[in-house]
């Protein structure tokens, strides 16, 4: 459950924004959304595999 202090005279707008902030942290929506179909984990491997290989030739062409 994610709590968020609101401070004395603290605009609601803000508070809301900081609760909103912190729940996309958390991956709910994400979770939720990948429980919805199922993926073969081979699927979800190569799927991983790619955005590794992506990553690598990002960091490599920043390095040069």
């Amino acid at each position: 459950m994610i709590i968020i202090p609101i401070k004395e005279g603290e605009n609601i707008d803000r508070a809301l924004k900081r609760f909103k902030r912190k729940f996309e942290k958390t991956g709910a929506m994400k979770e939720l959304r990948a429980r919805q179909r199922f993926t073969k984990p081979s699927i979800v491997k190569r799927e991983q595999n790619l955005k590794a290989i992506y990553v690598q030739k990002l960091r490599q062409a920043e390095q040069g």
